[in-house]
């Protein structure tokens, strides 16, 4: 597959849906406009109902978008049908064809498009190798097992050699064991290829594996676009914290800001913050803490009560009570002299650079 990778650019599309119960209309999916680049792999995460499916659907052609302009490159394809554009979709489902045989499943798209027979048995070859289904060409896809189905769909996709592939939460069928190593084969032949690929799912671990770039949705709008670090690391709302990866929030009042750091007041303790843009010396200001970003001390931070202590192996998981406030912490270098108990009075305590100030 060495032809030239193509990216997607959505225009201020929306999607216009009527409530079946009210009868109203509503936003599936509202003025978005996304940039996806070539050859990159983009993730569409977000809770059931947040618009994900319905944009991958639309950049497929199984939806027609009420507003705005999709481009495969520069062209515009809101009026192609879904086999008119250089996009292939791998479903949910599989959707294979049970009375045909792996061969003949693969080899499918290229049959309709009067591909010689020489050129098939080719290119279905090299693609069941990449695979790694190589040898398995003659069983019936109701043989397998469901990761060689998933292998089996994949292949069908890549083979037609699209532009763009799209994913449609295709692994949500699996066991929690196949799904993290379908994960890792979907990253190693979608760089293997070069393709640019587009991947919607509500599991966060599976976007972080997979993505150069997460954009998450909310309500039908993006909350956030940025790789999993940035969203990680610096999210743009509670939301989007909550969403990706465990995240503790506590409100301070600002009491001093310097040219890099801010000091906030959290339960009568002054704790130290990397500076927001616009921080304000009176201000209330939200952090955000992740589990691993806190530690407990018997001498500096903000007094606290170990409610919960259980050993996980390689970290020590702890719920601790700050005011009305349960925090979660996971330390993950625990010293067998040094656990805290239940009901143990401590500190909580985290550096600067260790928490986001929302």
């Amino acid at each position: 597959m060495s032809k030239d990778k193509k990216g997607v650019k959505l225009e201020h599309i929306s999607k216009i849906y009527k409530d079946p119960k009210t009868g109203k209309d509503f936003y599936a999916v509202k003025d978005t406009t996304l940039e996806i680049k070539p050859g990159s792999f983009v993730t569409l995460l977000g809770p059931s109902g947040c618009g994900k499916t319905t944009t991958l659907r639309m950049i497929a052609g199984f939806e027609s978008p009420d507003e705005g302009e999709i481009y495969l490159c520069d062209e515009a394809i809101n009026e192609l049908t879904p086999n008119k554009r250089d996009t292939a979709m791998v479903f949910q489902s599989y959707a294979l064809l049970p009375h045909y045989n792996v061969f003949d499943n693969v080899a499918y798209g290229l049959k309709l498009r009067k591909v010689p027979k020489d050129e098939i048995k080719e290119k279905v070859m090299k693609i069941l190798d990449l695979v790694e289904l190589s040898g398995m060409e003659g069983r019936m896809t109701n043989q397998l097992s469901g990761g060689q189905q998933q292998r089996v769909a994949l292949a069908r996709a890549l083979v037609l050699e699209p532009s763009v592939l799209l994913f449609d939460e295709p692994l949500s069928n699996l066991d929690a064991k196949l799904r993290v190593s379908m994960r890792t084969e979907i990253r190693r032949i979608q760089q293997e290829v070069g393709i640019t690929a587009i991947y919607v799912t509500h599991d966060q671990s599976e976007a972080m594996a997979l993505s150069d770039e997460i954009i998450i949705m909310e309500k039908g709008i993006v909350a956030q676009k940025g790789t999993p670090e940035e969203i990680y690391y610096h999210p743009i709302n509670e939301f989007v914290a909550d969403f990706i990866g465990e995240a503790n929030f506590l409100t301070g009042k600002v009491v001093s800001v310097d040219d890099k750091y801010a000091e906030l007041e959290i339960e009568n303790e002054k704790v130290k913050v990397m500076k927001k843009d616009g921080m304000n010396v009176g201000e209330d200001a939200k952090i955000v803490l992740r589990p691993e970003g806190g530690f407990l001390s018997d001498n500096r931070g903000i007094e606290c009560e170990v409610v919960l202590s259980c050993f996980m192996g390689a970290y020590q998981n702890y719920h601790v009570k700050v005011g009305d406030t349960i925090v979660k912490l996971a330390d993950y270098n625990p010293n067998i002299e040094n656990v805290y108990k239940v009901g143990d009075k401590c500190k909580l305590a985290f550096e600067p650079e260790s928490v986001h100030v929302l």
